[in-house]
């Protein structure tokens, strides 16, 4: 359903030129970035295939800058449907589409810029990296991580620290949004438009949430001794082969098809096709 999505984005001049949409796409190829370059590293991972180091570092780079490129498309999304509500007046002032195109490139270098200084912190402790090209596992490289050096260890909840930053940022929106419109009547109804996106809103933040959570989890009951380092693995393993990905198929569903407009080529589109085969 992504490509179907991104089809219809980039194809539609009308559609392309709002800021919603444009951030809806990027946010849908990070996710499509992430689960293609995820599928593929655990394709090698089971058929037993080492990578070079180079394609490894690449791997994971990509993998990095995906999901960050995500995380960071979501909480401008947040922001801006924050505008839009707040200062509808003002709203196309404030984001015309030619500087949406400025803060999606903007997005992109942080995206990279952030996993970059990540990575090279990483390759200046030569103890931890020949492992991590080796192995070149996401789950494994997370407890690795944490039996690393110090520079390691803090790379990781530095990283962990961002990511709850930014979920944090959009649940204050979202609760800001609510406080200052609880007022105006479209909260009435249950299955009221405002109630259902309220909803599929923080079933997404949710979705993004308890990896996060479970990821913290682990790492202190794995710090403390409690658990060993091989059903740390296999926890990593379950958190982000279901966990992680869980969301990322859960959002062209619940904010691209939400859309009139999308759904509605999309439905064209099927009519189109059996038109076609009628005829």
């Amino acid at each position: 359903i992504i490509p179907s999505i991104l089809f219809v984005i980039f194809s539609r001049f009308s559609i392309r030129q709002e800021t919603r949409y444009m951030l809806l796409g990027n946010a849908l190829l990070c996710d499509l970035i992430y689960i293609l370059s995820y599928t593929l590293s655990a394709v090698f991972n089971a058929a037993d295939l080492k990578l070079p180091k180079e394609a490894c570092v690449l791997l994971l780079f990509l993998l990095a800058l995906a999901y960050c490129g995500g995380l960071f498309t979501a909480a401008a999304m947040v922001l801006d449907t924050y505008i839009a509500i707040l200062f509808p007046l003002r709203y196309i002032a404030i984001l015309p589409a030619s500087r949406t195109k400025k803060v999606i490139v903007l997005l992109w270098i942080c995206s990279g810029a952030f996993p970059a200084t990540f990575f090279l912190l990483l390759w200046s402790t030569q103890s931890f990296m020949p492992y991590v090209l080796e192995m070149c596992s996401v789950p494994v490289i997370l407890v690795l991580t944490l039996n690393g050096t110090d520079a390691a260890k803090l790379c990781y909840w530095l990283a962990a620290s961002v990511i709850f930053l930014c979920l944090f940022l959009m649940l204050c929106c979202y609760a800001i949004l609510y406080f200052k419109t609880r007022k105006s009547g479209i909260w009435e109804s249950i299955s009221s438009r405002a109630s259902v996106t309220f909803l599929m809103h923080h079933t997404v933040l949710f979705f993004y949430f308890s990896p996060l959570l479970a990821f913290l989890v682990e790492s202190l009951l794995y710090i403390n001794t409690v658990i060993g380092l091989q059903t740390g693995i296999w926890v990593s393993l379950a958190i982000c082969n279901v966990l992680m990905i869980l969301p990322k198929v859960l959002f062209p569903f619940l904010y691209g098809l939400r859309y009139r407009e999308i759904s509605a080529s999309l439905r064209s589109m099927v009519r189109r096709k059996r038109l076609r085969l009628m005829s």
